[in-house]
């Protein structure tokens, strides 16, 4: 496939806000694409070059690198490229009304495909050493000779990991099954269980391009074969927050188990035979920066194969209590110096249900069962790895009363679960809810930040913020700068977030800068109000960040319907007081 007919795609999926043409121009491309580009077209229309697989990799370009290579491309300097940048907001624009300008293309340029670009940009966070910048540079100037002005714009947008077309995983899953199923959505019935069939298959492989090609070689039908594996991690069953114990009740039944809920950071734990795999729940690796993990695994788990989801909570040594999530998230972004980390931070792992195990799916099998055979497989290791501790309640009275008595031991709250609730992967479906005695708080994106004034020039020290939308697009809802230290200590600082955001700058006007949205901040708020400041049409009265959320990425943020949500529940609230 010729790039330039992805690239048109792009333009027309820009170009619409209509979720039912998004998917019609997907499906058309999706169609033309040959088995062996399929996998790569659908990475491609997420924004990247990566499968899922190598979900860790990043293409490590700069706006500042990208910039160099336009510039060199185009015949102008990079202070021309700059100053049209701080115009456009936009270096894929920039490329775009530079490279219409060019008369001719280079001599020995060649057509751009779909397969040369995808080969050539996953060269690029390999490169390193001395040079590298040159190199880097040299391999994107390499495309950039061949594009047209269209292709250049977002041949620059992909290296910088930024695509802008407001194309959500959601609307390819639909246009996977309107282009392979045989099923339109006038065969409603029909249509909809293949859309279920594709997303619980999505949820299984977390692999878009493995459940297009399964459809369209195999059909539905194919899809029943994939199943968990030990070694591909699942996305997580998610559990909304009740607003009291009779609204806990109500969402799961009676009777129902609770859990402590901790301040931690969910793990999911891969086994197969020797091989012990960790995820987080955005489904990164982290087996090499919790060895200590690995080995508690090792000997407490008796099984030849399993997938397990557990919390991993930090334990103070001295006094042996619970420590905040802030203190143990350093461990997830370490890579060097973990024998260290081992030891100043140590973990406790809270086993709390089973995905996989023996090498057949646990995700059909009722929960109380699926304890059960955890309790067959696990044998605890005090202050090291430990089976959650159940509590079976029935009325308000024992679930307030358990409540209360782990909060105490320091505890965010409790989890209240369906006792023959399935497993469903990225769900909330009220198979479980947490109750937290605070107002709920919001994790959200940071998609803007500005330079601060004074003794604050040095940092960037406000923060817009963004919920996810229906498309996966970032909806801004407010600015923050409360909440964050001048000193960089347990809290957030302005210097932590400032050393995180500027490798994630896309371009800047003035002290603002528009950054990747990839940072994830818990954020407190007295009260959501209606706004038409904002694209998410709210805005957040007295945001406060509370803290960083280092396990979670963008797609793991609040969604505009959570904020529709709280908003709705404080206005019944509101209403429902007494004068």
């Amino acid at each position: 496939m010729d790039y330039l007919v992805l690239a048109k795609s792009y333009e027309q999926l820009e170009n619409t806000s209509k979720r039912l043409e998004k998917t019609a121009i997907i499906a058309k491309l999706l169609k033309e694409a040959s088995k062996d580009e399929l996998a790569d077209v659908i990475c491609l229309l997420q924004g990247s070059v990566f499968s899922p697989a190598e979900k860790e990799k990043h293409i490590g370009v700069s706006s500042k690198l990208a910039a160099k290579a336009v510039a060199n491309c185009a015949g102008v300097s990079q202070d021309k490229v700059e100053d049209l940048l701080g115009k456009e907001g936009d270096l894929g624009i920039v490329a775009e009304k530079l490279f219409a300008k060019k008369k001719q293309m280079p001599l020995f340029s060649q057509k751009l495909t779909v397969k040369k670009v995808v080969l050539t940009i996953r060269k690029l966070p390999d490169i390193g050493g001395h040079g590298s910048v040159d190199t880097k540079v040299g391999f994107v100037a390499q495309l950039l000779n061949s594009a047209s002005g269209i292709e250049a714009r977002y041949i620059v947008r992909l290296v910088l990991e930024n695509l802008r077309t407001g194309v959500g995983d959601g609307t390819i899953r639909d246009a996977v099954v309107l282009a392979f199923s045989g099923f339109s959505p006038e065969n409603k019935e029909k249509y909809n269980e293949a859309l279920q069939a594709v997303q619980s298959a999505y949820d299984l492989s977390n692999d878009l391009g493995k459940v297009a090609m399964t459809l369209k070689e195999k059909g539905i039908s194919g899809l029943n074969a994939i199943e968990i594996a030990p070694g591909n991690p699942v996305k997580v069953m998610l559990y909304v927050k009740a607003q009291d114990f009779a609204d806990a009740f109500d969402i799961v039944g009676k009777p129902a188990l609770a859990e402590r809920k901790f301040d931690g950071f969910r793990m999911q734990i891969h086994g197969d035979g020797k091989l012990i795999k960790l995820y987080t729940r955005r489904l990164d690796d982290v087996t090499k920066q919790f060895p200590d993990v690995v080995e508690f695994v090792k000997n407490a788990v008796k099984a030849k194969s399993f997938i397990i989801d557990a919390e991993v909570v930090g334990i103070d040594t001295k006094t042996k209590k619970f420590r905040p999530f802030q203190d143990i998230s350093q461990r997830i972004q370490r890579k060097y110096g973990i024998e260290g980390m081992v030891k100043e931070l140590p973990v406790i792992v809270e086993i709390f249900d089973v995905m996989g195990l023996h090498g057949k799916s646990m995700l059909s099998i009722p929960f109380d069962e699926r304890r059960k055979s955890l309790k067959g497989i696990v044998k605890e290791i005090p202050g090291r790895i430990v089976l959650v501790e159940q509590k079976l309640v029935k009325t308000e009275a024992e679930l307030r009363k358990f409540y209360q008595s782990v909060l105490k031991e320091g505890v965010e709250g409790v989890m209240l679960k369906n006792i023959s609730g399935i497993y469903k992967p990225g769900s909330r479906v009220g198979y479980g809810v947490k109750i937290k005695p605070t107002m709920e708080t919001l994790d959200l994106v940071i998609t803007k930040a500005e330079w601060g004034e004074g003794k604050r020039a040095k940092w960037l020290s406000s923060f817009t913020l963004a919920c996810k939308g229906d498309e996966g697009e970032m909806l801004e809802i407010g600015k923050v700068g409360t909440g964050v230290k001048e000193k960089t200590g347990g809290d957030v600082s302005f210097e932590q977030l400032t050393e995180l955001l500027k490798p994630l700058i896309i371009s800047q006007k003035g002290k603002q800068a528009i950054v990747k949205p990839k940072i994830v901040v818990e954020v407190l708020y007295q009260e959501i109000q209606k706004s038409p400041s904002y694209s998410s049409g709210y805005a957040l009265r007295f945001p406060r960040v509370v803290r960083m959320r280092d396990e979670k990425g963008a797609d793991d943020s609040n969604s505009i319907s959570d904020v529709e949500r709280l908003y709705y529940q404080q206005l019944s609230r509101k209403h429902s007081r007494k004068p």
